[in-house]
């Protein structure tokens, strides 16, 4: 991922000098430099933590949206306080942290997976417990992670494919249950598999593993975590349904699992158990899959997609289907990608926050239901920070 700073963007990649974890550098860092400060767990940041207003709308059938009801909006609606930090769009539920360390779940609690020891459906935020060490998230269609600032690695839900990662197979756990190790930085779940990488750059796996979504060289699921080759050079990782795809720190793309759209970009619609890179390019920075297509980002700020485009999501212009990455328009701005189930959402450096695809529950956020093949800004705001597709719905962050 690239971070972008108030003094903007500069073309080439720079590695900021100085303390890490608090340097106001302008430029975007190098995938060398970012993967030097991740593995110190060094954050770069603007200095302390923003108050960040959090921003839901689309499909609300389960109260996923946390605003207190069931009602679809077509349009960004606004959620409770101005502190939130880290947070993820599951199918029907959502996940979030907050600037103090606190840990929130909201939306359909079916298996436990809001970690609120009940499976009880709630349509506005609800506390995970009292700790304040919380940190990243990830929300999926059946269980739900999450990392805390010791590098500890927690889980809960259904876990009747071992995607829980605690060594056993069962119904699941409606609280969050330890994962071994204390080392965890990037996490990402599918829909009943996990992916995940530690502080040294390494990449592990666990969960369900028809489709070869481990990436182990086998079909065979596991209960723990189980490392994807040697090496130690991974930097971001993305899961979604039955797929996964990785950068490297040399700016290489991999993926891996399911392949039936074509989401895993390598010119054909096979299956693979093992990563497998994505052309020969040596220019990736960020990926995100959705349910069948997949976003990426390059470091010369151009988007790229592929795969399944029913609802136009892949930003192309038509509907399509591609089985290799193509540039969506000629910009150079792009900043931050996520992908939905058919739908897409991005922002811009200058803090625009864009969208496109199936439109029928309002997941756009454009005030309406139309379906869009090309990205289409949500609104004028120039403040926009995270993003995170769900299911048929949206969340992001801005500056308040």
């Amino acid at each position: 991922m690239s971070f972008r700073y108030p003094a903007g963007v500069v073309g080439a990649a720079v590695t900021p000098s100085g303390p890490y974890q608090n340097s106001t550098a302008p430029g975007i860092w190098s995938l060398a430099g970012q993967a030097n400060f991740q593995a110190q767990s060094l954050w770069p940041t603007q200095g302390a933590f923003s108050p960040n207003q959090l921003w839901t709308w689309g499909q609300n059938n389960f109260g996923q949206l946390g605003l207190n009801n069931t009602t679809y909006y077509s349009s960004p609606n606004q959620v409770g306080v101005t502190v939130w930090l880290n947070f993820s769009g599951g199918q029907y539920h959502t996940v979030a942290t907050r600037t103090n360390g606190t840990l929130w779940a909201w939306g359909q609690g079916s298996g436990g997976k809001l970690g609120l020891g009940n499976t009880t459906y709630y349509s506005s935020p609800k506390q995970v417990g009292a700790l304040t060490t919380w940190l990243y998230v990830a929300a999926a269609k059946y269980f739900s992670l999450a990392t805390k600032t010791d590098g500890t690695l927690w889980s809960w839900g259904n876990n009747g494919s071992g995607q829980l990662g605690i060594g056993v197979v069962s119904f699941g756990y409606s609280s969050p249950k330890q994962v071994s190790g204390t080392s965890w930085s990037k996490i990402a779940n599918g829909q009943k598999h996990a992916v995940a990488t530690q502080t040294n750059g390494t990449l592990w796996a666990w969960g369900l593993n028809t489709s070869g979504q481990l990436g182990l060289g086998d079909t065979t699921d596991r209960s723990t975590p189980v490392q994807i080759g040697a090496l130690t050079t991974w930097s971001v990782v993305s899961a979604k349904f039955n797929q996964c795809l990785a950068v490297k720190t040399d700016g290489t793309l991999w993926a891996w699992g399911v392949n039936g759209n074509s989401q895993l970009g390598l010119g054909n619609s096979t299956n693979y158990s093992s990563p497998v890179q994505v052309g020969a390019l040596t220019a990736w920075i960020q990926v995100s899959c959705g349910s069948y297509h997949t976003l990426a980002l390059k470091t010369n700020g151009t988007l790229w997609s592929w795969g399944n485009n029913v609802g136009g999501q892949l930003g192309l212009g038509n509907t399509t289907a591609y089985n290799s990455p193509m540039q969506v328009g000629a910009l150079t701005n792009w900043y931050d990608v996520s992908g939905g189930i058919r739908h897409s959402l991005s922002t811009k450096t200058d803090g625009t926050l864009w969208s496109w695809g199936r439109n029928g529950q309002g997941q756009l956020g454009l005030g309406n239901v139309t379906y869009f093949s090309s990205p289409k800004q949500v609104g004028a705001l120039t403040t926009w920070i995270k993003i995170s597709a769900g299911y048929r719905f949206s969340t992001a962050t801005k500056s308040s």
